[in-house]
């Protein structure tokens, strides 16, 4: 009976870890640290040491997991209410609204001292503008009132790279600035093709999320434009960054292949076409960034 009894009190302690984790969004994590460390690979011009690497990323970590639960924490009236994200934790009741809070303010309190002691000032004080952006900008009065909150909102996404830079540089230059711009640029068109599957979720939810809002030609529209500006973006860096021809093969190729994505979408605006781009938008800049890095490994190794 013993037994029983702890192999039920372990699994609901997995349980409610698991639920803190999801708090984080860490497949959301996932993907804007895979643009910290080519970033700091680029202001190294070179591999910086894994010590460094591993306390910027884990600050990283930290402080965007815990915007992100602050975020679950606003929405969680209309996560109820969309189907996508009705299994949340705190829709569930896994989790408390006050414990989720308490959780979101401890993660940014430890990830700004992480990052202040084991980094340096300027990487936390990114850090944390990002996170307070994505709260008070994005979370608290963009996404219920205006059908631009992801454009602006993309900022706090973006920020990872100025984070990763400011580790290894303690400084600023034009070269984050670029990249930061190819991953404010890259925002819309990758959530607007996920919105445009949801479309249905956030009016329901009487959130203005653009699909909702707009005609399929013109979120298919918009898409197409800022995916022609990402292009030019990621070309732009070329010059700026002193790039060489991997990065700059790979910019071209993977731009032309977002474009003709985006083209297609305009024409047919199928929400099943929509996930196909949303699901080449996470590659795109997967294999961008690492791009980036493995340029920089062939030509100064």
């Amino acid at each position: 009976m013993n037994l029983l009894v702890g192999i039920v009190g372990r699994r609901s302690g997995i349980r409610v870890v698991g639920s803190y984790v999801a708090l984080m969004k860490p497949r959301i994590i996932e993907l804007l640290l895979i643009t910290t460390v080519p970033a700091m690979i680029v202001a190294k011009q070179g591999l910086p040491s894994i010590w460094l690497v591993v306390m910027t990323l884990i600050g990283g970590t930290l402080s965007a997991g815990g915007a992100n639960a602050v975020n679950m924490w606003v929405d969680r009236d209309i996560d109820s209410i969309m189907k996508r994200t009705q299994k949340r934790p705190l829709v569930t009741g896994e989790i408390s609204p006050s414990s989720a809070l308490a959780f979101a303010i401890g993660l940014e309190v430890a990830a700004f001292l992480e990052l202040a002691v084991a980094v340096n000032l300027l990487s936390a004080i990114f850090a944390l503008a990002a996170a307070l952006f994505y709260i008070f900008v994005y979370t608290l009065w963009l996404k219920r009132t205006s059908s631009q909150n992801i454009v602006i909102g993309g900022a706090a996404g973006a920020a990872p790279v100025l984070v990763g830079w400011a580790a290894v540089t303690n400084s600023m230059s034009w070269t984050p600035l670029i990249m930061f711009l190819i991953i404010f640029l890259w925002t819309p068109p990758h959530f607007w093709a996920l919105a445009f599957r949801y479309k249905d979720d956030y009016a329901r939810a009487n959130v203005p999320m653009l699909p909702a809002v707009a005609t399929a030609k013109r979120t298919a529209r918009e898409i197409v434009i800022y995916t022609v500006l990402l292009w030019i973006a990621t070309l732009v860096l070329v010059p700026v960054a002193h790039l060489g021809v991997i990065y700059a093969i790979s910019a071209l190729l993977l731009g032309g292949g977002f474009f003709a994505y985006a083209v297609r979408l305009y024409k047919e605006c199928s929400p099943k076409l929509a996930m196909r781009v949303f699901s080449f938008s996470i590659s795109y800049l997967t294999l961008l960034f690492l791009a980036m890095g493995i340029d920089i490994f062939v030509r100064f190794r």
